[in-house]
């Protein structure tokens, strides 16, 4: 399976330390380099993929397989303000992202599963029959 990062920071961590040393510059940087981290795993049956998305809700999330591109997507919710509820400082921001990666032949895409706990949306890519590797001792004759 090949998974490779789209709608991620061109530049790496180079880029983002730029950004951070000039503090006009770090809202900049923020808005629009800001992804969530992701963690992916390997099993002889599956890939699992892990990105760390707290505070959201499942129902906001969008997963979609097309044309050897699995998109993961969040689209941010406006908030109702109520007058009687005034907000005096606000740091947690929930921003829209959208974050996609490669699948290749070897990955079963009717059987891919996702599930939200504790603030990980954890996917579940299970590789095709075929491309599963078996251990095979090898005799020196």
């Amino acid at each position: 399976m090949t998974l490779v990062k789209v709608n991620n920071r061109p530049f790496g961590n180079l880029f983002s330390d730029i950004l951070n040393d000039f503090p006009a510059a770090r809202s900049f940087g923020q808005e629009f380099f800001t992804f969530p981290q992701s963690n992916i795993h390997e099993t002889p049956e599956a890939y699992h993929v892990e990105l760390n998305v707290p505070g959201r809700s499942k129902e906001d999330f969008k997963i979609q397989v097309e044309q050897g591109l699995l998109t993961i997507s969040f689209e941010k919710k406006e908030e109702n303000n109520s007058e009687d509820y005034k907000t005096l400082r606000r740091e947690f921001e929930y921003r829209s992202f959208k974050r996609s990666f490669t699948v290749d032949d070897k990955i079963n895409v009717d059987g891919i599963q996702a599930k939200y706990e504790n603030g990980i949306l954890k996917l579940l890519l299970p590789k095709k029959e075929e491309s599963k590797q078996a251990s095979k001792q090898i005799h020196i004759a």
